[in-house]
This record gives C-alpha cells, structure tokens and sequence, in this order.
C-alpha cells in the first residue's frame, strides 16, 4: 500500500513541479494550468463510490491492479499532451485510473488486518502518498534538468505498470489465500472480524444517505482534501512565484510540509489505535484527532499567509499541512469503524466529497491567486478548515452506521 501510494502521488505532483516548463512552452495561464488539473479530480471523484462498490462485488485484488494499469498507461501518455483539451482529456481519464484505489485499499485493510491495527496499517499505507511529494519536486526537478518534462511521465508510468503486476501477485484476496501467512497469521487477523466468509454484495445505500453521520463524514473530508489539493496542486508555483524561490530551492522546501504531512498521519494512526485498544472511545479518539487536526492546520495556515520571510512562510506551511496528518488518519479509521465490511463504499462516499473539494481546490484557488493575490487565496484556503471542525462532531465514530436490508 506504501508503495502503491507512493506512485500514485508522485503521478499526480509530477505535473505541478512540471508546471512552469509546460506554461513555458505552451504559454499556458494559471487558469489554463487549473482546467487540466481539475479534469483529473473530476474524473477521480466519479470513480470514488464506484470503486468501492467493485472493490465488495470483485475484490481488491483485481480492482487494484486494473487501476494501476489504467492510470500507468495514461501517466505515460501525458507526456504526447500539447494543448489544454488534450490534457484535459488525458489527465481525466488518468483520474478515472486512480479513483477505485483508495477505497479499495481501505477494503483490503478490512479484510487483511486485526481490528486493533486497521487505523495504522490505512495510515501507513497513506503514509507513502505524502512521501510521494516530498521526494517529488526535487526527483521530479532533477529528472526535468536531465532529460526533459515528457520523460518524467514516461519513467513514472513504467513504474506503475511493474507495481500493478507485484500487487495482483502478492495482495490474493484473502490471508486464507496467501501463500506467505501461516495459521497463526490468518487467526490474528481473523480474531474479532464479525465476518470473514466472502460474499458478493452491494452496500445499503438507501440506509446510508438516511444517515447524518454519513453525510458528516463526507462533509469533514471535503474540507480536508480541499486544504491538501491546494497544497498539491500549486505549492511548487508558490514558492516560485510568491516566495521567490528558484526551481532547486523550490524542491528542498516543497518537501518539508509533505514530510511532516506523513510522519503525522502514521504516528496519529498508531496512537489513535493504542487509545482505541485502551479503552478510550473511538468518537474522543477519532474526533479529537480530526478536530485538532484542522484546528492547527487553519490557524497555521494564517499564519502562513501572514509570514513576512520566506523562511517563516515554509516553516508555517509546514505545521499547517503536518497538523492535517490528524485529521487524514481520524477519517480513514473512521471508515473502518462505521461502515465494517462495507468499509469500501464509506471510504469512496468520503473520498468521492474530499476530490469536489480536490475539483473546486484548482480552479478557486488559481482565480483568487490571479485577481487578488497569493496572500488572499491562502486564507480563503485556512478558513476552509472551520468546515471540516463543525462536521466532525456529527461524524460519531463509535456508532456504526445501520447496515441491513434494504
């Protein structure tokens, strides 16, 4: 899942750190740059609750390494784009690629982890996505200097297809399955699963969309990737830009607010499970964690805004988008904890709401950034975050959601 992860992100920074020689050579806006970008949260967001009901109906396995491919094939042919319609229309069916995954891994960890671990395992898991854009602009930087922006795509989509061949070899459908576990193995991992027999089903949507949590929990995670998209789609061109930085600089600094981005969301899933499997409530663990999260996000965020140095300008990105790491790892756990074995279907409703905001995060952004200013989009950007904290109390992570016929 790290890796899976990993290369998923880095597909989707590479065209942001390759985003001022593309506006270079095809004189390109920013308002260009943003149709492009968001054609690709379109097409990921479609596919979000789709892709977590294939995932119920044919398995992680097969739905992961179709995915895989799909989007592998499409980074790749990026690189033939020479307009903004064919861009669009390279980076939507790139997202249409991407979008079954996310919910499907959270399926995949239902199924493959011990109730007491699921939290950490989807945070490690997620964990390889934001390791992906701190290793990306500099990576990505260097490539470019080397042979070019086309090839930075071609490179990445090989990788892709090597990784959706490993994942349908070794992620077979269930520990029972797998040639590497032993008994003892698939008993730890079995011990407390409600159900471990496999069914082909469709989730009780007409129960879910009745559900206040349900809409809760989409609610939060809108504002939560919103805050992370504007991150991803235009914090290269910021720094280079607002702060000045140049294209070498721009890598080094890029990287700090995804590091700590990932060292957030793994160690607050650890802790969030080890409160969990203490005793403590999963509604003052999972909520605590969302809310804080967005709380610091928002206010450092202001801050950032404000800063008067590019020094304290990264230093406070960094905190911002670090303290988003609570609330990432807060709403994947919750999936888990509400939806059971429809786990699959909530994390695609959720992820299907936190890419409306990955879709509107571009475009707003760019229009603010270009009509009033860098200063003026990043605290529309912070004020996002009182969204996410007012939904969060609604969510309820310890009440499942009704899961019966309909």
């Amino acid at each position: 899942m790290f890796l899976l992860n990993f290369v998923m992100y880095m597909d989707r920074v590479n065209i942001s750190v390759a985003a001022p020689a593309i506006m270079q050579e095809f004189a390109f806006t920013k308002i260009d740059l943003s149709l492009f970008q968001s054609a690709f949260f379109l097409g990921y967001a479609l596919m979000q609750i789709p892709g977590g009901m294939m995932a119920e109906y044919f398995g992680h396995r097969r739905v992961v390494s179709a995915g895989v491919f799909w989007w592998s094939v499409l980074t790749a042919l990026t690189a033939a784009c020479s307009s903004v319609a064919s861009f669009a229309a390279v980076r939507f069916l790139f997202g249409l690629g991407e979008g079954p995954v996310p919910p499907t891994l959270n399926a995949f960890v239902y199924r493959w982890f011990n109730k007491a671990e699921k939290a950490f395992a989807y945070s490690v898991g997620l964990g390889g996505a934001f390791i992906g854009p701190v290793l990306g602009p500099s990576m990505v930087g260097g490539l470019m200097l080397m042979l070019g922006w086309r090839w930075v795509f071609i490179i990445f989509g090989a990788g892709g297809l090597f990784l959706s061949a490993a994942w349908y070899y070794f992620a077979v459908s269930t520990p029972r399955d797998s040639k590497f576990t032993n008994s003892a193995e698939v008993e730890h991992i079995e011990n407390g699963m409600a159900e471990v027999e496999e069914k082909k089903e469709i989730a009780p949507w007409g129960n879910f969309v009745k559900s206040s949590q349900f809409w809760a929990l989409g609610i939060q995670y809108f504002a939560v990737d919103y805050i992370m998209f504007v991150f991803l789609a235009w914090l290269p061109l910021y720094l280079v830009e607002a702060q000045n930085f140049s294209l070498q600089k721009m890598g080094v600094a890029a990287a700090f607010p995804w590091a700590a981005l990932c060292a957030c969301v793994i160690g607050s899933g650890y802790v969030s499970d080890k409160l969990v499997g203490a005793g403590v409530p999963k509604h003052k663990a999972r909520t605590l964690f969302g809310v804080a999260g967005l709380i610091s996000c928002c206010v450092t965020l202001y801050l950032g805004a404000m800063a008067t140095t590019p020094t304290m300008n990264v230093l406070w990105l960094t905190l911002s988008l670090g303290s988003l790491g609570l609330s990432f790892s807060a709403s994947w756990g919750v999936c888990n904890d509400i939806g059971g074995r429809f786990s699959g279907s909530v994390s695609g409703w959720m992820n299907f709401w936190g890419n409306v905001g990955g879709v509107l995060a571009p475009i707003v952004t760019a229009w603010i950034a270009t009509n009033y200013g860098w200063q003026m989009a990043i605290l529309v950007t912070s004020a996002m975050a009182v969204i996410g904290v007012l939904a969060w109390f609604a969510v309820k992570p310890d009440i499942p959601l009704v899961i019966r016929k309909q």
